[in-house]
């Protein structure tokens, strides 16, 4: 099921070493569970006007984590690593 552009990418990922990785070509975004590689591909390029060549796919699982004696989960989160063959992505005007 395609979904919306807007939907698939939540946010950039802006840690340090995201930021370096972006001087080669390669893009770190946080994306929706349910979005695939067909969708996120689709969606960079329609949304920044680049090309993408390649794109990476992390499940990261919630970390169990103690408060007060009350143990909890995080949320679990899907990452998308994208390369491009061409164009550069510029994050001043948002998502």
């Amino acid at each position: 099921m395609m979904m919306s552009e807007y939907d698939c990418l939540v946010a950039p990922v802006m840690t340090e070493k995201a930021m370096n990785s972006g001087k080669d070509g390669t893009y770190v975004f946080k994306v929706h569970s349910d979005a695939t590689k067909l969708d996120i591909s689709k969606a960079v390029e329609k949304v920044f006007k680049v090309k993408v060549s390649k794109v990476n796919v992390l499940n990261r699982n919630g970390k169990q984590k103690t408060f007060r004696n009350r143990k909890g989960l995080t949320k679990p989160r899907k990452i998308a690593v994208i390369r491009l063959s061409e164009g550069t992505i510029n994050f001043e005007g948002g998502i």
